[in-house]
């Protein structure tokens, strides 16, 4: 598989992420972490099926206890971060705090092996991150000391889930397939969290089923699966800078479903985060091309 490949494989998870809100709209009033398991819960089932499909499934008893906590903590570490941020600061800061992800990305792959940081890298993701702050802001301003322990959390969310998508990128022998493994296990330490700290609430209607399902087959199922082979395989400054594009895509989804209007802070913000991919694109095509990696289904790399 080559690296375009690849990058292109990774980047359809930006696009699943997009109908992350859509579908979550869709899904209440289940409380998050009962959402979280049943989400990964069907996420991690697909996983699986295709595991037991092309005859992977015994080679998820190899994957190593290293990439095995990495995956854990990633996927589950980083939704249980998420919600509690979301619990002790407002959401919008909260959420850009976490956003910060993309950007991480891009600062921390400078660090791996066969890959150099540019200047258009950089100025591409500070751009992204400029036009996800106009979404996800939305006007309002403000952090107040008394949130610190919040943005804190959003903090260490945003640096486990750009830590995972990086480090994944030392762990290019483990196959795809054990991302279903982390999702069983983020499953059911959600189910867990759930009990301990929620009430468990019906979904309401065909609706909110078919929004879980939605969610677990899409954005937080298939989504890690895709992700995993673009940040081992493919071009991960790009994949950084255009997950920028989650937001923005997801804001125009909502518009199109008359969930939200359209504004000329969207525009701003839509200039702002296709400029900054660009800039990424531009910077990465500049430097010399990356070999080919041999192997399928997210196997190894050299």
């Amino acid at each position: 598989m080559t690296r375009s490949r690849a990058t292109a494989i990774g980047f359809t998870a930006v696009l699943l992420w997009a109908l992350l809100a859509l579908f979550t709209v869709g899904s209440a009033p289940v409380p998050p972490l009962q959402l979280n398991a049943m989400c990964f819960a069907v996420g991690g089932t697909i996983g699986l099926i295709w595991a037991t499909a092309t005859g992977q499934l015994s080679a998820l008893r190899r994957v190593p206890l290293p990439a095995f906590a990495l995956g854990t903590i990633g996927l589950f570490g980083y939704h249980a971060l998420y919600f509690a941020a979301l619990r002790n600061a407002p959401p919008a800061q909260a959420g850009l705090i976490a956003y910060l992800w993309p950007l991480l990305i891009v600062l921390f792959s400078g660090l791996l092996p066969g890959e150099s940081l540019r200047p258009g890298h950089l100025i591409g993701a500070l751009a992204g991150f400029a036009g996800a702050a106009l979404i996800i802001l939305g006007g309002k301003g403000g952090f107040a000391a008394e949130h610190m322990t919040g943005y804190a959390l959003a903090v260490a969310c945003a640096l486990t889930w750009s830590g995972y998508s990086v480090l994944s990128r030392r762990f290019g022998t483990v196959p795809t397939a054990a991302v279903a493994l982390f999702c069983v296990v983020t499953a059911v330490l959600s189910a867990v969290l759930h009990l301990l700290l929620e009430e468990t609430t019906q979904p309401e209607g065909v609706i909110g089923w078919a929004a879980i399902l939605g969610l677990g087959l899409g954005p937080v199922g298939l989504a890690f699966y895709t992700w995993d082979v673009g940040v081992k395989r493919g071009d991960i400054q790009i994949l950084g800078v255009a997950s920028y594009a989650a937001p923005l895509l997801s804001t125009l989804i909502l518009v199109v479903a008359g969930i939200a209007e359209p504004t000329a802070r969207l525009a701003l913000a839509t200039i702002l985060i296709t400029g900054g991919a660009t800039l990424a694109a531009r910077a990465s095509l500049r430097r010399s091309p990356a070999p080919k990696v041999s192997g399928s289904g997210g196997q190894s790399l050299p």
